[in-house]
């Protein structure tokens, strides 16, 4: 009787690992998806580097969805230098944001409902 149940979980089990492989991923979607393409769409532009903690702690406010950001990454593979499209863009500190509807830069973190103000996109409730 033993082998029995034990032959019925390990099919179970076979059976639970072969449903998650076989069946289809599903989408996950980030709380500030639509938040941070619409401040793509909406022209802004975050650059930062990858070295830099305030960079890493701008993007991690979007959580997954960071993938949706404007961002330039302005550090050259070594971390010794800058991109020619940061150094055309006149960016020297980071993250600095730009958007579309201004002409000056804006340096450090925001808070999202100073980006949501600054590109007129909505942030979803907190």
């Amino acid at each position: 009787m033993k082998k029995i149940i034990y032959l019925l979980i390990a099919l179970l089990f076979v059976g639970g690992v072969v449903f998650v492989i076989v069946s289809p991923g599903k989408t996950v979607t980030g709380k500030y998806d639509a938040f941070a393409k619409c401040i793509k769409d909406s022209g802004a532009k975050l650059y930062g580097a990858f070295w830099c903690p305030h960079c890493q702690a701008q993007k991690a406010r979007f959580g997954t969805s960071e993938k949706y950001l404007p961002y330039i990454e302005c550090s050259t593979p070594d971390g010794q230098g800058q991109t020619q499209a940061c150094k055309d863009a006149g960016i020297t500190t980071y993250p600095t944001w730009q958007f579309a509807n201004s002409t000056t830069t804006e340096v450090g973190e925001k808070e999202l409902a100073e980006l949501a103000s600054s590109t007129g996109c909505i942030l979803p409730p907190q």
